[in-house]
């Protein structure tokens, strides 16, 4: 009798997957964990060029993670995600270049805040993410000291 149990197990569990390989899963922007983890900018630290980076290269990241959610969508809530993103991406880098006191770093940073303000303008947003957004972050190459 035990081996016939045994048997019937895998049985049942290939029969659970088989099941479960025609289902789909949606899972909206807001659930994905970021890729991504940065300690707390030292208070002392504030506005230093490697931290400013740093927390500017994670805006972009946690954005592109958002996006991403949005990008399966075609209908207005599915743009107006995408708009709100980069216009939320924007503002933050905006903070970011405000606390700096290096001028290519405050630079850099407010060229990527325009693409962005400007991309959150724009009627199909979803343009940008396959266009421009895939090279933005490079502007900030030149600014920022490598780690």
């Amino acid at each position: 009798m035990p081996q016939r149990r045994l048997a019937a197990l895998p049985l049942a569990l290939v029969a659970t997957a088989a099941l479960a390989a025609g289902c789909s899963i949606e899972i909206s922007p807001e659930s994905v964990p970021v890729p991504f983890s940065v300690a707390p900018t030292p208070s002392a630290s504030a506005g230093v060029p490697k931290y400013v980076c740093t927390a500017a290269y994670k805006i972009l990241t946690d954005g592109a993670v958002r996006l991403a959610g949005y990008m399966t969508g075609d209908g207005e809530h599915a743009r107006q995600g995408l708009r709100d993103t980069f216009a939320d991406m924007a503002g933050k880098l905006d903070a970011e270049a405000a606390g700096t006191t290096d001028p290519a770093l405050k630079q850099a940073l407010g060229e990527v805040s325009s693409d962005l303000t400007a991309a959150s303008q724009q009627q199909d947003p979803k343009a940008y993410v396959n266009g421009g957004f895939q090279t933005v972050g490079q502007k900030l190459d030149d600014a920022c000291p490598s780690a």
